[in-house]
């Protein structure tokens, strides 16, 4: 193969689009080198392990799509807000949810969804205040987050198996997600209100 150099951008964004074509299973680096036209080995240039390109893909996923911004929106809108955006981020690629939570569980990548979610939760009245709230905000985060990502998770194995013929049933979808979420959030509201 040629001694063709690519920018990790591009080895980034050519990630991306395996991972969307054939799934996370078969992103490789070999694969991904055969598509860059390059031997794997030369993506070990700018990725020192696979799992630093996984982390690389995960947070350029959530980077295609915006964060919403609403500084003035209540703590609980600003919320639903990111998790919807979260959810949305990750459907749009094949496989993008359990990679985007791989990622985050590992601590490899893919913050920033925790962060803007602890960001919001801190803005609740008394959030932080009282020895069992002072957690709050985090502990409340990482609640949504394995909501978000499993639900997520849950609709991209449901659209697979439907399309493959395995099942006849269409996930659930964005209903039964903003249900789940609006449990989750009473919950918190009631924490914050207690």
């Amino acid at each position: 193969m040629a001694a063709v150099r690519y920018h990790r951008e591009t080895v980034v964004a050519r990630a991306v689009e395996v991972l969307d074509r054939f799934g996370l299973a078969d992103l490789s680096m070999r694969r991904l080198g055969t598509e860059l036209g390059v031997q794997p080995s030369a993506l070990y240039h700018h990725f020192p392990s696979k799992q630093a390109l996984l982390a690389a893909v995960a947070d350029e996923i959530l980077e295609r799509t915006l964060l919403p911004t609403a500084p003035d929106a209540p703590w609980d809108e600003q919320v639903a807000g990111i998790c919807a955006w979260v959810r949305d981020a990750t459907l749009a690629y094949r496989d993008g949810a359990e990679l985007v939570a791989t990622v985050w569980s590992f601590g490899l990548g893919a913050s920033t969804p925790y962060e803007a979610l602890v960001a919001a939760l801190r803005r609740a009245p008394g959030a932080d205040t009282g020895v069992e709230r002072h957690e709050l905000p985090e502990i409340g985060a990482r609640t949504l987050l394995h909501f978000v990502f499993g639900h997520a998770t849950d609709e991209q194995t449901q659209l697979q198996a439907a399309s493959a013929g395995a099942i006849e049933d269409l996930p659930r979808g964005g209903a039964d997600f903003a249900v789940g979420l609006g449990i989750i959030l009473d919950g918190l509201r009631a924490r914050v209100r207690a």
